[in-house]
């Protein structure tokens, strides 16, 4: 999905100056993902939208895939038939989807149409049978019962805490499997961490990051659960941001749980491991000694070169 999203983005900013477009993605960047949630769209209008898809698409994408990789590394004879990506907007979730399994329908909700629309437009030629419907995200959001997958990427923090719960309730209800990704900053963090617990108190089993359903070690305020995917950059991408370099970390915090029976890893690998002469430092959270750090050595044998293989989020055992 890499290059037909690549492709369906390249002529997206045909014909609109490079200055308007920078002067919308900065409109977006102090808008959009904000701290103050909202009960209307952010993105107003075509010009907003095509801004918001050539400045965030390629990192939600990745995020988002690298979550549901994560997730589905450790279902691995299960697949949705079925997908709901709640305020999916232009369709970055849906698209990480398709990358992780083939031969499902997604259906794309949102409540701004210009997001919707120019989500259809990209998806066209490479995804023709999503379903892009308008629809509030908040109280009152309903779910198709048996819906294998939901999918709520970068929304939570746009949304009151009313909303915010009813949509993680309405998910929990309906899904076979829920995954939920977040910005990987200490506000993102808290969200997930909230809808974690709101998910485990409705029943469902979480799988991935952490290896247990169990409350989460981390105490707030003194650090957070946080990933990183690499986004290469085009230069449509690099135009757009005002970057140079050809690549970017995009930071996110992510939970994924079901409500069947899934293993989830033994040990997560939540931060990027330390290479040192002849050893290797790795912090875990761990199944039943919640966050500690291991040294693995040469004397390890399979176990070190693992270890010097290993990236932040793996799992690890």
């Amino acid at each position: 999905m890499h290059e037909e999203l690549r492709a369906a983005l390249a002529g997206l900013l045909d014909g609109l100056p490079p200055k308007q477009a920078a002067q919308a993605v900065e409109r977006l960047i102090a808008n959009y993902r904000g701290r103050t949630p909202t009960d209307a769209p952010v993105l107003r209008d075509r010009a907003d939208v095509a801004a918001y898809a050539a400045y965030r698409m390629p990192a939600t994408f990745e995020a988002v895939r690298a979550a549901l990789s994560a997730f589905a590394a450790r279902v691995p004879d299960w697949s949705p038939a079925t997908h709901v990506d709640i305020g999916g907007g232009t369709g970055a979730a849906t698209w990480a989807t398709a990358a992780t399994w083939e031969g499902h329908r997604s259906t794309v909700l949102d409540w701004a149409q210009p997001a919707l629309d120019l989500g259809r437009e990209l998806a066209a030629k490479t995804l023709p049978d999503t379903e892009w419907r308008r629809q509030t995200i908040g109280e009152g959001l309903t779910i198709p019962a048996g819906t294998d997958l939901v999918t709520v990427s970068y929304v939570l923090g746009e949304l009151r805490p009313e909303d915010r719960r009813a949509v993680v309730a309405a998910a929990a209800t309906a899904a076979q499997a829920v995954v939920l990704i977040e910005p990987g900053t200490p506000e993102g963090y808290l969200r997930i961490r909230e809808a974690r617990t709101q998910l485990t108190e409705a029943g469902l089993r979480i799988v991935a990051p952490c290896p247990h359903s169990d409350t989460c070690p981390i105490v707030p305020g003194q650090d957070w659960c946080h990933f990183a995917a690499r986004v290469n950059r085009s230069s449509l991408h690099r135009q757009v941001k005002g970057g140079s370099l050809p690549y970017e970390d995009e930071k996110f915090s992510y939970v994924a749980a079901t409500t069947f029976d899934a293993t989830p890893a033994p040990a997560r690998i939540v931060r990027r491991p330390q290479l040192r002469k002849g050893q290797v430092l790795l912090d875990l959270c761990t199944t039943q000694d919640g966050l500690q750090r291991t040294t693995v050595t040469k004397r390890h044998g399979t176990h070190y070169r693992e270890a010097r293989d290993a990236s932040w989020g793996d799992d690890w055992s």
